[in-house]
């Protein structure tokens, strides 16, 4: 679910199939919002007027917008072996909990061109609505994964060419001084326990984020658009005339 006619224009932007569409009576009253809902019509979903006060019984915010859209799920569910080329980078989530959390990674992962994103191990449902709204319309755009053994996924990266790197909160290699062009398979822990031992050993290599003054670590998230951004840094710096 999708809630907030953003989120339908972005899913009919990047021309995500739509099963349905739900609209509250405030939502009716606005053009922009009947326009979207024509085209959402127009392209084969279905659509539901709603009487007042329905859409708050079953949206997940308190005070939810006048549009919620019902998606297929998008995650693919075959084995993840993608073809290593200069410069690419695979974003691995594992044990991340935290749906805003997720939802920032896969925003940050569509702005910095990142190849794919991996949902490993018990991370959060990439289908939590919060996850959806955090996304801001990403998560039709990033192709990303569900794969829940983070310590295979390791196993089978290395294999198919890629460096695989752990992030730390210290003790690694600063990432502003990593060669961006390997492709690289990135490893994201938990928000408050990190990497899993085996999962840890398994990859071998770690970076971090250099950091001054007294903050004890950065927020997944956060650490995630660092990286990810001194790779697209990289990445322009050697397409420059």
């Amino acid at each position: 679910m999708a809630e907030g006619a953003e989120l339908l224009r972005s899913a009919l932007r990047a021309e995500t199939p739509i099963e349905s569409v739900y609209l509250a009576p405030e939502g009716a009253d606005d053009p922009l919002t009947q326009q979207t809902c024509a085209q959402a019509v127009a392209g084969g979903a279905r659509l539901f007027p709603l009487a007042p006060g329905v859409l708050e019984r079953v949206a997940d915010t308190v005070t939810p917008q006048p549009v919620l859209t019902v998606l297929p799920m998008l995650d693919d569910p075959s084995p993840l072996t993608p073809q290593p080329e200069t410069g690419s980078l695979i974003v691995v989530m594992v044990d991340v909990r935290d749906p805003g959390n997720a939802g920032t990674v896969l925003r940050t992962a569509d702005a910095s061109g990142v190849k794919t994103v991996v949902f490993s191990g018990d991370s959060v449902d990439p289908y939590n609505p919060k996850a959806v709204r955090a996304s801001a319309g990403s998560l039709f755009h990033v192709p990303f994964a569900v794969h829940e053994d983070a310590l295979a996924l390791a196993t089978s990266l290395r294999g198919a060419g890629y460096r695989t790197l752990a992030t730390v909160v210290r003790e690694g290699e600063d990432y502003a001084e990593l060669d961006w062009s390997i492709p690289t398979a990135l490893f994201l822990g938990n928000e408050s326990a990190g990497l899993p031992d085996d999962v840890r050993a398994a990859i071998g290599s770690s970076l971090c984020v250099p950091m001054e003054g007294r903050a004890e670590s950065l927020n997944v998230g956060v650490a995630c658009a660092v990286v990810c951004f001194e790779a697209l840094r990289q990445r322009r710096a050697r397409m420059a005339p």
